[in-house]
């Protein structure tokens, strides 16, 4: 473990020379109102409350260029019947092929692509597009839940439920030929995949979990370990053997419901705000986040407006930190102070 950590620390000493590039980085933001991967309504809502909540100023103010690309609007066929205990899986398969390629458009075309869900089905897509530029990505899951259900091992139906495992390979031959899925084969290795803040797991995903070796810390992991411990293994799993892009699905209900209410499947004993800021802010300080999803905020699961706005509100810290905010302030370079005897005489730093 001793020369594990010591890895991880001469590769965040190469990495440190990226943070102020990524600062200077384009960001794109794409919403997607999508509700159809889960039951609630109101999950569709999320982008504008985010919006709303003053995400794009935020963005500016850390001096990088913010291209708002929209929404994406999303045609729901008339009929979409379960297929095999799948709920509107053509819906949300067309939905995800519509997400993907404004994804990889984004990327491609230099920006760091933030996702504004909407419910974590859109992840499938989000991922799948990030992939076609960067096929090495690795994915940093961080959701009270695996969502790595298969439609056989799926309690509810719910698609939002099995995101994960439409992209493992190693669960190719558990995924059934869905209607509204021809367009995506598996792309992503469970070896490339690390998941932050589990603490609601059914039976199948524990089983997928264990039996394909998959990386994760639950919350009782980060009780134990502290939340530095477990962002140094988390980085140490995914860049120890090559630097790579990285990808970031961060659903809301990751946080503790006090913090996080409006949200459609919030779980107790959820990451503090200290906890989720320092995720964010670690991947941040490794220069390779490329893309990122904020999924999940559900306006009409708050009980009063005072919840739905801190909602929003920590969805914005959660994407700013993730760009480049801190803690001790996020401010344009300065590289000396006007010396009050006039022009002549400059204190520089």
């Amino acid at each position: 473990m001793a020369l594990r950590r010591s890895l991880f620390c001469l590769l965040k000493t190469q990495l440190k020379h990226n943070c102020q590039q990524s600062r200077a980085q384009s960001v794109a933001v794409i919403g997607a109102p999508f509700s159809k991967g889960q039951k609630r309504r109101g999950v569709e809502h999320g982008p504008k409350f985010i919006r709303d909540a003053g995400l794009l100023e935020r963005l500016s103010n850390l001096d990088c260029p913010v291209h708002d690309l929209g929404d994406l609007t999303f045609h729901h066929p008339e009929k979409d019947d379960t297929c095999m205990q799948v709920r509107f899986p053509r819906t949300v398969g067309r939905a995800n092929e519509l997400l993907a390629g404004a994804v990889s458009s984004a990327v491609g075309a230099g920006h760091t692509c933030v996702m504004l869900g909407g419910d974590h089905s859109l992840a499938i897509g989000s991922v799948e597009g990030h992939s076609r530029q960067c096929p090495d990505l690795g994915l940093i899951w961080v959701d009270a839940h695996t969502d790595v259900n298969t439609p056989a091992t799926s309690p509810s139906g719910n698609l939002h439920g099995q995101s994960v495992a439409f992209m493992l390979k190693e669960l190719q031959d558990k995924m059934p030929d869905l209607p509204g899925f021809s367009w995506m084969k598996p792309f992503l290795s469970s070896r490339d995949l690390v998941y932050i803040g589990l603490r609601d797991v059914d039976p199948g995903e524990y089983y997928i979990l264990k039996t394909l070796g998959i990386q994760y810390f639950s919350m009782r992991d980060i009780d134990r370990l502290g939340i530095q411990r477990v962002m140094e293994e988390t980085l140490d799993h995914l860049l120890a053997r090559s630097q790579r892009p990285l990808h970031l699905s961060f659903d809301i209900d990751a946080f503790d419901p006090s913090l996080a209410p409006a949200t459609g499947t919030p779980v107790n004993g959820g990451l503090t705000y200290r906890e989720g800021i320092y995720i964010t802010e670690e991947i941040h300080n490794t220069g390779l986040l490329s893309a990122m999803d904020l999924v999940e905020v559900n306006p009409l699961q708050g009980a009063s407006r005072a919840a739905m706005e801190a909602t929003a509100a920590l969805a914005v810290d959660v994407i700013a930190s993730s760009l480049g905010q801190s803690r001790v302030g996020s401010h344009v370079r300065v590289d000396e102070i006007p010396s009050s005897k006039g022009d002549t005489e400059q204190l520089r730093l």
